[in-house]
């Protein structure tokens, strides 16, 4: 894949995507160096793991870029520019999410995941007190900053996303995405819209009183294997077979963490964090798209731009 190909597609898209489904932009003063368009473009290609940070990225563009984008301004107005736009990219993931939506599918996996913001043995607050803490993931073991929870497709397509402090337990932070997806607030739009079908957990979200409420309360069946001990256990045939359907899930953070950079977060503010997580699940809803569109195996990503 051409990167020119790949980069030209995603700002057509996006261009559409602001001219039919976002108002039009009314602000005081001069006009921007760049276009929402244009911000949205650059924020979510950014996020390849070849760049290796914000600042790298940046320096790429201005030398490989000034032809597509002239009026490229300052990296500190850039980021300002991205923040400013950060409800457009979660609009615009969401966008590509319901695309890819398809009718027969029976249901969306659950899961939770840590993003390591600083090392945990480090002394002092850090960047972001009272905001990210201290908590534990299988994946990391103990470590300093968010959980992130993600509602996923059968195809890999992430319909709905939120976080919160690393201390926090999966239970709360489905009851919210849950609860905002029956009663949307425009304030945290991320949430997603319901699933057609059931949502599959693993045991972390486990609890007969929590999921009895998700039922009665925001009309969501969400289904979570017994523990092995538990009276009414499943044979280990079904264990592994819900294994298996929710095993897609771990391939889908596994992109965000290592191709999309998310493992090596390091946010100094947390709307720089929110806006550059909104740009990563919109480039991967993208892939997916550009993928299927294009006839190619849906996950590959990384044959779409020279890494």
């Amino acid at each position: 894949m051409h990167l020119d190909t790949f980069l030209t597609t995603l700002y057509v898209m996006a261009d559409d995507f602001c001219k039919a489904h976002l108002p039009s932009e009314v602000r005081p003063g001069p006009k921007p160096s760049l276009s929402r368009a244009e911000v949205m473009c650059l924020c979510i290609f950014g996020q390849w793991c070849c760049f290796g940070n914000e600042g790298r990225f940046y320096r790429w563009a201005q030398q490989h870029l000034r032809a597509a984008f002239p009026n490229l301004p300052h990296l500190s107005q850039f980021n300002r520019l991205a923040r400013r736009h950060h409800p457009s990219l979660i609009a615009f993931s969401q966008f590509l999410a319901a695309l890819l939506e398809r009718p027969d599918e029976l249901y969306e996996i659950l899961d939770s995941s840590g993003v390591a913001t600083r090392d945990s043995r480090r002394r002092g607050l850090g960047w972001l007190p009272g905001q990210a803490d201290i908590g534990k993931c299988t994946r990391l073991g103990w470590f300093e900053g968010f959980r992130l929870l993600l509602a996923v497709t059968p195809q890999g397509v992430i319909t709905g996303f939120g976080f919160a402090p690393a201390s926090v337990n999966d239970r709360p932070l489905a009851e919210m995405l849950l609860a905002l997806r029956r009663q949307p607030h425009p304030r945290l739009p991320s949430a997603g819209r319901p699933a057609a079908g059931v949502y599959l957990a693993d045991k972390g979200f486990e609890g007969a009183a929590a999921t009895a409420r998700w039922r009665e309360q925001w009309g969501a069946e969400v289904i979570v294997p017994p523990r092995r001990t538990a009276h009414a256990a499943w044979p280990p045939d079904w264990c592994r077979w819900f294994a298996g359907l929710r095993q897609l899930v771990e391939t889908v953070f596994g992109k965000l963490h290592q191709l999309f950079r998310l493992g090596q977060e390091r946010p100094h503010h947390l709307s720089g964090f929110q806006t550059r997580l909104a740009a990563k699940v919109a480039l991967h809803n993208f892939c997916l798209w550009f993928n299927i569109t294009t006839g190619r195996d849906k996950l590959a990503f990384t044959e779409l731009i020279p890494l």
